[in-house]
């Protein structure tokens, strides 16, 4: 049984980096890693199609909100995580330092103390201001970054237009946008796949079932790579993926 296809066409597009793109994709002592992908629901807010509040307050910051930004082109969109042209992804290394340029300053709890007067306070109390208070703000470590002139690719369903650049990651580093070809979404029946394409976990329907795969783990969801399926498929050119892939719609507990 073959499902509907909500989407008549896709487009395969080439992303260029031009610039080194970071994602806090693992963290490992006090250096920050990026991985060899970058995550279709990132490529979703680069290509201005969703928009997520700036800051999250109250109760909104204990969770994600990808459901509810992405309920109003569910139907009409869809984009796969995108993956090295070439099978590879070149990194590079950079060290940052955010210590301060006082002419006093003390290492607390992850944070940097600047001002010296609270130092006895702290010895002849025990109690601690509010400048060695614990912070989730990393004031040196390093980077592994992208590298500028990497390549990805990906598919998009539907019939948005795409700019020509985006920005992605923390730094909004600046991707260039190249069309290369639009395929009819061609669907399959239900059998034995094998896909090269990355996919997002927590958008493959329920029913696919997964024989094997390749994982790369990062936030929000971990990545598929050379999955090896059972169910209906679409297929785009000469990419087959699991039909009716659509963001945030599996109902998976631990893939």
């Amino acid at each position: 049984m073959m499902s509907i296809i909500p989407f008549q066409q896709a487009k395969f597009v080439e992303l260029v980096c031009l610039e080194p793109v970071f994602f806090a994709s693992r963290e490992l002592s006090d250096t920050y890693y990026t991985e060899g992908t970058i995550g279709n629901y990132a490529l979703t807010y680069a290509l201005g199609l969703v928009n997520s509040a700036y800051r999250l307050q109250g109760q909104a910051t204990g969770r994600p909100t990808y459901k509810e930004d992405f309920e109003a082109i569910a139907q009409t969109f869809y984009i796969l995580p995108a993956s090295p042209t070439h099978g590879r992804v070149t990194f590079r290394f950079e060290r940052f330092n955010a210590l301060s340029d006082a002419y006093w300053y003390a290492m607390t709890n992850n944070r940097v103390a600047t001002a010296r007067e609270d130092l006895p306070f702290f010895r002849r109390t025990g109690k601690k201001p509010n400048s060695f208070r614990a912070s989730n703000f990393p004031q040196t470590g390093r980077f592994r970054m992208i590298e500028r002139g990497n390549k990805f690719q990906t598919v998009v369903f539907g019939n948005y237009q795409l700019p020509d650049y985006i920005r992605v990651g923390k730094f909004l580093s600046k991707i260039k946008v190249n069309i290369l070809e639009t395929f009819d979404v061609i669907p399959l029946p239900e059998g034995n796949y094998q896909t090269k394409a990355y996919l997002n976990v927590a958008d493959l329907p329920p029913q696919t079932e997964i024989l094997s795969f390749d994982l790369i783990s990062m936030p929000p969801a971990p990545i598929l790579k050379n999955l090896h399926f059972r169910g209906a498929a679409w297929q785009v050119g000469e990419i087959v993926v699991p039909a009716d892939l659509q963001f945030c719609g599996g109902s998976r507990i631990n893939g």
